[in-house]
């Protein structure tokens, strides 16, 4: 992809990923070392007041995700999230984004939205790539 190839106002792909299941939460408390039990244990969960709660991070790893498979991870400058709502077993993920604005030396930057099926933010973020050009 090529800087002259985004305009303001284009939208990246939209990313899909399947319900978030408890073995989900369970490997990625191994990959990640956040074996927090608000992640994986019923009890702690309803002692909490929420249940069971997927990593904020396993989300943001899905909206990176959504960023890197429209962009090449080779140019991006930063990524930078901000949670907004708790994810549970269950719901499925859609990363959605677009391109807000384009400056000089090739520098893109986007917004990129981490939404459930009924439109729920659950991460919001800011990207910025740069792109090399056609010339």
């Amino acid at each position: 992809m090529y800087f002259e190839d985004l305009q303001e106002g284009d939208s990246c792909p939209v990313l899909k990923k399947d319900p978030i299941t408890r073995v989900q939460l369970v490997k990625f408390a191994g990959a990640s070392g956040d074996f927090n039990p608000l992640h994986t244990v019923e009890e702690v969960g309803e002692e909490a007041g929420t249940g069971i709660i997927a990593h904020g991070m396993l989300v943001m790893g899905m909206l990176s995700q959504g960023v890197t498979s429209w962009i090449s991870l080779k140019n991006i400058k930063r990524i930078q999230v901000r949670f907004s709502k708790m994810t549970y077993p269950g719901e499925s993920i859609e990363i959605v984004g677009s391109v807000k604005k384009k400056k000089g030396d090739n520098l893109v930057v986007g917004e990129v939205l981490a939404k459930n099926s009924e439109g729920d933010v659950k991460v919001s973020g800011i990207f910025e790539a740069i792109l090399p050009s056609r010339n």
